[in-house]
């Protein structure tokens, strides 16, 4: 498809961060034949908090509204065909232990909601059917159906909801949870892919600059837009004249605010995920959430599935996932919130050994309560984490898109992945830069969806491997 206006007329954008906010806008402003710079201080894209599920439902967060549940769902299945190379189909199962305090009965009427709105968004467009079918999208098992599933055997190809339930089924603690447990179809999701096919997309696009390596360090506005002048990290200087400016920056973005002045409150988090090997395992698992309360050392347990038997944890509680301090907001001084020192210098140094294996061997032991075996797991490469944004004071809110300051400022502010491309349609709209003409996804998007597949996984283990994770995290899973 041939943009509507030709390049040398087209706006200018430039883009600020290079996530999965400013990649995904970058991606999606470029193939409107936009003239689009993206700008990013590290030497690769999409390298910030761990992203592993697309949160098609959201129904990993019972603290959330059904509303938010319901505004993921439409933007993880957007997000799906957007980038379709970096989905992992597989299942997840939500587990109530009776540590937990809650009841498997509270999930029915949230489930209830999400599958009818799927169900309509497939009326509405049967390209949105990514999620299988819709009457298929969850089901509860009872005890004695869990049972049954003991004396399977699992098929090299799982395909249905018992396929998948085997290995839980065997090596998954029954006595420690309430029955019945919901399997629903939330997918994994590969954040080496989608780096990889972001820059493989923006790398085929003449109308994108990307700009790695490089710095922002200050800003002027002026009547028709913004001047920008940067630094890369030969010590080399530029400025740049664009007509809007997008800050995706991340946690770090009430420093771009404060460079705009353009004042926000926010909350940031500092989070990680402990990458594991259970080298006895050989069956593939569906992701598995067993419920608990956030911040107590009966916290949420999550074990995400990779390929060869490679796991990665989440465990909420203080000395797993979360951290003490690590919840920080702005202050009216600035717009960008203070992580301790001893967390940011995480994100800008790295990690201590002692500190990455004790906190893995903690996850491992978290999970082991409910997966016994879990406990021959052994840690396996740097922890998956980053600092998370949080637009306002709610720190509940994990729908979120994106804000406008003026004619020419915007902030793109997810708090989930999958809400990027949301975000990014709202830019096109607020600004006029596009008529879409009811023009599909997989239409405006020519570039995205010639990307090879094989490809995509290639690039992705390469970016794996130069950031010191193990490559089966850029692998496919579950086709």
């Amino acid at each position: 498809m041939q943009p509507d206006f030709p390049h040398k007329s087209a706006p200018s954008i430039a883009i600020i961060g290079g996530g999965i906010a400013g990649a995904t806008a970058a991606v999606h402003l470029a193939e409107l034949g936009l003239n689009v710079t993206l700008i990013e201080k590290k030497d690769g894209l999409i390298s910030g908090p761990p992203i592993c599920h697309l949160h098609a439902g959201g129904n990993l967060y019972r603290e959330i509204s059904t509303e938010q549940c319901l505004v993921l769902l439409k933007q993880s299945i957007d997000t799906a065909r957007l980038y379709p190379n970096t989905v992992n189909n597989r299942p997840t199962i939500i587990a109530v232990p009776y540590l937990d305090g809650g009841t498997p009965e509270e999930l029915y009427e949230r489930l209830i909601s999400v599958q009818s709105a799927y169900q309509a968004l497939v009326v509405q467009d049967p390209a949105n059917k990514v999620l299988g079918e819709p009457e298929e999208y969850y089901r509860f098992y009872s005890r004695d159906e869990i049972e049954a599933l003991k004396e399977k055997t699992q098929p090299e190809h799982p395909k249905s909801f018992d396929d998948w339930l085997i290995p839980f089924a065997k090596y998954t603690n029954l006595e420690t949870l309430r029955f019945p447990i919901a399997v629903v179809q939330e997918p994994g999701w590969s954040v080496f892919r989608i780096g990889a096919a972001a820059e493989l997309a923006l790398e085929k696009i003449q109308n994108c600059q990307l700009m790695l390596n490089t710095e922002v360090t200050d800003l002027v506005e002026n009547e028709n837009g913004w001047t920008l002048r940067c630094q890369n990290s030969a010590g080399a200087s530029y400025t740049i004249d664009i007509d809007y400016l997008v800050n995706a920056c991340g946690y770090e973005t009430g420093t771009i605010d404060d460079l705009a002045d353009k004042p926000r409150n926010r909350l940031v988090e500092f989070k990680a995920a402990y990458v594991t090997k259970w080298p006895q395992h050989n069956e593939l698992w569906p992701e598995v959430i067993f419920h608990g309360p956030r911040g107590t050392p009966q916290g949420m347990a999550q074990l995400t599935p990779y390929a060869n038997g490679v796991f990665q944890l989440h465990g909420m509680t203080k000395d797993i996932t979360l951290f003490d301090d690590g919840l920080v907001s702005s202050c009216e001084r600035s717009s960008q919130p203070k992580l301790p020192g001893r967390l940011k210098s995480k994100i800008t140094s790295g990690w201590d050994k002692q500190v990455v294996a004790e906190r893995s061997r903690r996850a491992i032991e978290h999970m082991a309560r409910f997966v016994p075996d879990y406990q021959h797991a052994v840690e396996y490469g740097t922890p998956l984490f980053g600092a998370q944004q949080i637009p306002g004071n709610d720190e509940t809110l994990r729908a979120a898109d994106v804000t406008f300051e003026g004619k020419h400022y915007a902030r793109i502010e997810v708090v989930k992945g999958s809400s990027a491309l949301e975000a990014a349609r709202k830019l096109v709209e607020q600004w006029h830069l596009y008529d879409y003409q009811s023009r599909t996804i997989e239409e405006l998007h020519p570039v995205s969806m010639s990307l090879d597949s094989k490809q995509v996984e290639e690039k992705a283990k390469d970016m794996a491997l130069n950031r010191d994770y193990p490559p089966e995290l850029a692998q496919y899973y579950g086709e």
